[in-house]
């Protein structure tokens, strides 16, 4: 989708690997349709409404565990182009004759999929009632996103359809992975720049070239590569400007008017007459082989001294007349090239197509006042009417709906508490209670917070702790397997009973903890401090065995230490029997010419 041709293939060396953080406090504009069908194949047999399934748990990782402030952004009504080239792409892709297709009239498309359209629609009012903004686009979402990019109002676009560039977006996320140290594949606008030469006009005269959502052949007979290399002949302010120049017949283009990248030799037309030298066949450089015969040249004698020497194979001259030659050579070459793909583009209908660059070039892709701005908001979830929704269409249980909620409610709270350190309750019936310990996922730190319940016990609905996490609650630092994939599920809270009393535990920024209860973050730090400072102590201070506790051992350095500590306890066995087995040795055979043996044979009397 976007700009024909492997164009993303083109931008792949321009992509940075961003981390967990990246979006930490920051507004992103998520195009629906691509969150949905990106990943609806993947899951489709394995899951119950994969569509809303995938909304819930990436939503709630991108509030809560990432950090960000989502903004959802919908398509509008297409264009007839739009819905022409997808009648055309479904007719392409079925193998059936396009000869006669239907036309899309008044920009609605009889083609539309009426059942992605009810999945949206149920999407939608699941994130609404996670308080969630969504906004509606007036055509493509993803033209509304790099709208909202552009302007300020959002700092990403979580998107794969590369039109996001030509609509103007700064920085766009193709790839969103929640379970991965690197979560996010970014471009930016300002890479491609400084990589490629490539500006907004420039990438939109690509689409209109090698085709696009809105065309999808282009012009016929140009590709990815000869469109980039036309393109990058011109700059950013008169590339449109020549494209229409050309479909319109402008004949001095045909004639030399486009300045090439290697203008610095004039034309064939403007070259003054040269007079062609004589080159010796035998060392290459100007005069006949019968001067250099006789002496060698001014070249060579420097060399050889006497005599020239023979050329090497692939030798090129370096005087100016051959020079120049090669130059004027490469010019004719890359002047008939430029007459190539100027014909070709002269060739074809209706080219450029205006509709399709004013499209790209507007900057109203929303439903509201351009002047007074999107009204962006995050509400807090309608938990109750939520359960009840996703009990209805994904049949689960109410218990199992809280559950996957609680990571959402705690980033709420937590970041209401920055903001205004008033006593809040999680869920209504959890207050903060300590730092319980340190957790290590995917190389990302976090703090695991205790939650203690307000209500009575007996009212506490019991969530079972993983069984890889029993062994090592108590632990200061605990190290999770990075190879289980959860299908973007969020992470799961856990109970604790202990004293009577019901705990929660969940997983939470660090940062975000540390702006709402600095206090106990500090205190967590210092009782943190004091128990390394036991730990020494009972270890006699060795640094290696009072950090073996607390932190995981990886299985290679485990392995190489436990081999390493084999390997000496056996060589000192291995020592003191082969001292004791020399002594017997030399005592039973009394032969003082022993030492005087091979090696092979004392071997064979020292195990026999």
């Amino acid at each position: 989708m976007g700009v024909g041709g492997k164009f993303w293939d083109l931008l792949k060396p321009y992509a940075r690997n961003e981390g967990f953080d990246f979006l930490r406090n920051k507004r992103v504009a998520v195009d629906l349709s691509f969150w949905i069908v990106q990943h609806e194949a993947a899951i489709k047999d394995r899951a119950r409404s994969p569509h809303l399934r995938l909304t819930f748990f990436r939503t709630i990782n991108l509030f809560s565990k990432f950090g960000a402030f989502p903004v959802f952004v919908l398509d509008g009504t297409p264009s007839p182009l739009k819905s022409q080239a997808r009648i055309a792409r479904f007719f392409r892709s079925s193998g059936i004759d396009s000869s006669s297709l239907p036309v899309a009239e008044n920009g609605v498309s009889a083609e539309r999929n009426s059942t992605f359209t009810k999945y949206i629609q149920e999407c939608v009012e699941l994130l609404e009632l996670l308080g969630m903004p969504v906004l509606k686009a007036k055509g493509e979402a993803e033209a509304l996103c790099a709208q909202l990019n552009g302007d300020g109002h959002v700092d990403a676009c979580i998107t794969s359809d590369s039109d996001a560039f030509l609509f103007g977006a700064k920085c766009v996320i193709k790839t969103f992975r929640s379970n991965s140290k690197e979560p996010f594949e970014c471009y930016y606008m300002s890479d491609i720049e400084a990589g490629l030469g490539l500006k907004r006009n420039h990438l939109i005269a690509l689409s209109l070239l090698a085709g696009n959502d809105h065309d999808l052949n282009g012009v016929q007979g140009i590709g990815l590569d000869t469109a980039l290399r036309f393109a990058q002949t011109f700059s950013e302010d008169e590339i449109l400007n020549r494209l229409c120049e050309i479909g319109n017949g402008d004949a001095s283009l045909f004639q030399g008017g486009m300045k090439s990248v290697d203008d610095s030799v004039p034309s064939l037309d403007e070259s003054p007459s040269k007079t062609k030298f004589s080159h010796c066949s035998f060392c290459g450089h100007p005069g006949s082989k019968r001067a250099h015969f006789k002496s060698s040249c001014e070249f060579c004698s420097n060399a050889v001294g006497e005599g020239c020497m023979k050329k090497s194979e692939g030798f090129k001259c370096s005087c100016s007349s051959c020079d120049m030659d090669r130059k004027e050579k490469k010019l004719k070459k890359n002047e008939n090239w430029r007459l190539k793909v100027l014909s070709k583009i002269a060739l074809e209908p209706n080219f450029p197509n205006d509709e399709i660059i004013e499209m790209y070039l507007c900057n109203n892709h929303g439903c509201f006042n351009e002047n007074d701005g999107p009204i962006i908001s995050w509400e807090s979830p309608k938990t109750e009417m939520l359960i009840e929704f996703l009990t209805y269409h994904q049949r689960w249980e109410p218990s199992y709906i809280r559950q996957r909620m609680l990571p959402m409610l705690s980033t709420i709270v937590l970041r209401e508490m920055a903001k205004n350190p008033v006593k809040k309750l999680l869920y209504g019936q959890y207050e903060f209670n300590s730092i319980n310990r340190l957790k290590i996922r995917y190389g990302h730190q976090y703090y695991v917070v205790k939650w203690k319940k307000t209500a009575p016990t007996s009212c506490c609905v019991s969530y079972p702790i993983p069984p890889e996490e029993l062994d090592i609650q108590q632990d200061d630092v605990m190290v999770v397997d990075e190879s289980f994939s959860s299908l973007d599920e969020s992470d799961v809270p856990t109970i604790d009973m202990s004293g009577g009393c019901c705990f929660l535990l969940t997983d939470e920024n660090m940062d975000l903890v540390h702006a709402a209860f600095p206090e106990e973050v500090d205190r967590f730090l210092l009782e943190k401090e004091l128990k390394e400072m036991k730990r020494r102590k009972a270890t006699g201070g060795n640094p290696e065995t009072a950090g073996s506790k607390g932190v995981q051992q990886n299985i290679t350095e485990f392995f190489r230490s436990a081999k390493k500590q084999y390997e000496t306890e056996q060589g000192e066995d291995l020592t003191q029997n082969t001292d004791s087995q020399i002594a017997e040795t030399g005592k039973e055979k009394r032969s003082p010419s022993s030492s005087n043996l091979p090696k092979s044979v004392r071997r064979r009397l020292l195990f026999d």
